[in-house]
C-alpha cells in the first residue's frame, strides 16, 4: 500500500475507477495497480458471479500495514481532559507507536504477560498522501489522502514506568488495530464532526465526537512537519474520548477473552478479541 499511495494522484484516480463495477456492499482495492491498470478483468470476475467469498474465509489486513512512521496524539479531546481534570495542553503532545504495533481490523489482541493494566482507546486515523516538511495549515489537508480506524491500545501500568514515556506502554505487538478500510477524505463530509464510540464485550464505553478535537488536522499535519518529513503511508492517531479503562471508577482493563469494538461514523468498525 505504501508503494501505491507514493505513486500519487494519478494511481488513486485508477483505483477509483474500480469502485462503480462493486456490486453494494463490496469495495475493492487496487493495492499496487498501476495508473494505466486496465480495469474490464475485475468487471467479468464480477459478473461471473464465481469470485466471492464469505466474509469468515476472509481475513482483512490493515489499510496501511508497513507504514515508515506511526505518529500519535496524546490529551487531544476536550471532554478526555475533563474526565481528568487536566488543563488542555497549549500545544500537540506527540509520540510513537511502531509499526509492529499494526494489526488488521478484526484480528486479535495479544495481552502481554508484562502487563495488568491493558487498555483501550479508539482513535481517528488520518493517512498521509503527499510528502511535505513544513507545511502550511492551508495546505494541511492536501497532504492526507484518507482516514480510517484504529484502536491506540495501551498498558497503563508501563505509561507510567520507565521515566513516563509512553513509547513502551504503546508499542506492544499488536497494540495498532487498524481499518477496516481506507476511506477517502472526498468521501467523509465533516473530518470534524463524526461519532466516535468505543465498547467492551458489548458495553458502550467510549461515546463522543470528532468536534472535540482540541487540535484539528490542519493544526496537526502543521504542528508535526516542522520536526519531521511527512511521507505517503505514514498514519496519524489523533487522539481519544473519555471513557479509557483507566479513568473508570474502579479502573477497568482487558483481559483474555474480552471483545474491544471501535467504531467511527462513515469509516466503518473494527472489532478485536483479546487473546
Amino acid at each position: 500500500m505504501r508503494a501505491f499511495l507514493e505513486s500519487g494522484r494519478s494511481s488513486l484516480a485508477a483505483a477509483q475507477r474500480w469502485v462503480p463495477l462493486a456490486p453494494a456492499g463490496i469495495t475493492l482495492t487496487a493495492a499496487g495497480s498501476s495508473p494505466g491498470a486496465e480495469t474490464r478483468r475485475p468487471h467479468r470476475a464480477l459478473d461471473s458471479g464465481q469470485h466471492r467469498l464469505p466474509r469468515e474465509m476472509v481475513q482483512l489486513l490493515a489499510p496501511v500495514g508497513d507504514p515508515e512512521k506511526v505518529i500519535c496524539v496524546g490529551l487531544n479531546y476536550r471532554d478526555h481532559c475533563l474526565e481528568q481534570n487536566v488543563k488542555i495542553p497549549k500545544e500537540p503532545i506527540i509520540f510513537s507507536k511502531f509499526p509492529s504495533t499494526i494489526i488488521g481490523p478484526f484480528d486479535d489482541i495479544v495481552h502481554p504477560e508484562e502487563s495488568s493494566e491493558v487498555d483501550w482507546e479508539v482513535e481517528l486515523a488520518a493517512i498521509i498522501g503527499k510528502k511535505g516538511r513544513h507545511i502550511e495549515e492551508s495546505l494541511a489537508l492536501d497532504h492526507i489522502v484518507g482516514f480510517t480506524v484504529a484502536n491506540d491500545v495501551s498498558a497503563r501500568d508501563w505509561q507510567m514506568r520507565n521515566g513516563r514515556q509512553w513509547l513502551l506502554s504503546k508499542t506492544f505487538d499488536t497494540f495498532c488495530p487498524l481499518g477496516p478500510a481506507l476511506v477517502t477524505k472526498e468521501a467523509v463530509a465533516d473530518v470534524h464532526n463524526l461519532r466516535i464510540r468505543c465498547s467492551v464485550n458489548g458495553q458502550l464505553m467510549q461515546d463522543s465526537s470528532t468536534s472535540q478535537l482540541i487540535f484539528r488536522l490542519p493544526k496537526l499535519i502543521a504542528w508535526v512537519s516542522q520536526f519531521i518529513t511527512l511521507v505517503p503511508g505514514d498514519i496519524l492517531l489523533t487522539g481519544t474520548p473519555p471513557g479509557v479503562g483507566a479513568f473508570q471508577k474502579p479502573p477497568v482493563f482487558l483481559k483474555r477473552g474480552d471483545e474491544v469494538q471501535c467504531e467511527i461514523e462513515e469509516l466503518g468498525t473494527i472489532c478485536n478479541k483479546v487473546v
